[in-house]
């Protein structure tokens, strides 16, 4: 069953945004729409940072209520429906372990030390081997995988499953393959040399600019066509 549990990127950030404030601030728990959707955009201990509306945060709980992860509530003498998490019961969780991914879920892949600096908000963890602890069973059960460190870095990282689109993973880069001769080397070397000097500089910024701004409009499409996809009861692939 939890093989088959699969989130986007809005479901995964509710889904922490619930089980944090359990955890952080349960006197102001379940969570109204309003309070799910202002977590959901918090600039502090997210990655990366936001911008959903209510509809989206709206559909995206009612994902996670199909999926058994979610649910609402009506407290009594109150008339704002809040919602609450139910991942420790549907993924067979400790509540640390719970704490774990909901900081995987809403910040991506993270090396040990600034994970249990993080995870230490919501639940104790007094030394390193706490933390090695808390992921063997989760790593053991698929939920959470290792990943190599990044370029420059020596430490490994670790990421979350449930939702795998949801951050991007930064990989080694391949070693160069030398098929060229020393004299071929040296050949290519010269000629890239007065490539250099000959062309004139090119400056990727703003295209790159321009790639960002284009991937953003299309996030932002694509989040409307599944909320309204939603409402209207059907699913684009």
């Amino acid at each position: 069953m939890i093989d088959e549990i699969k989130l986007d990127a809005i479901e995964a950030r509710v889904l922490g945004v619930l089980i944090e404030k359990a955890l952080t601030t349960p006197e102001q728990y379940p969570l109204s729409l309003n309070g799910a959707t202002l977590g959901c955009n918090q600039k502090s201990n997210r990655d990366p940072v936001l911008e959903l509306m209510e509809g989206e945060v709206n559909t995206a709980i009612g994902k996670l209520i199909v999926k058994g992860l979610a649910g609402s509530v009506h407290p009594s003498g109150g008339r704002v429906e809040k919602f609450r998490h139910n991942a420790e019961a549907v993924l067979k969780v400790t509540t640390p372990q719970a704490a774990l991914l909901a900081e995987l879920l809403m910040r991506g892949p993270q090396q040990p030390g600034e994970l249990r600096a993080r995870v230490s908000r919501m639940a104790q963890l007094d030394t390193q081997q706490a933390l090695t602890d808390l992921l063997r069973p989760l790593t053991e059960r698929g939920l959470v995988v290792r990943l190599d460190p990044t370029p420059g870095s020596r430490a490994e990282r670790y990421a979350q499953t449930l939702s795998p689109t949801s951050h991007v993973i930064e990989t080694k880069a391949a070693a160069p393959v030398r098929a060229f001769s020393s004299s071929a080397a040296a050949t290519a070397a010269a000629i890239a040399s007065e490539d250099r000097v000959a062309a004139p500089a090119f400056d990727p910024a703003p295209m790159q600019k321009r790639v960002d701004d284009l991937e953003h409009e299309v996030r932002v499409l694509r989040r409307q066509l599944d909320a309204l996809a939603w409402k209207l009861g059907h699913k684009f692939d």
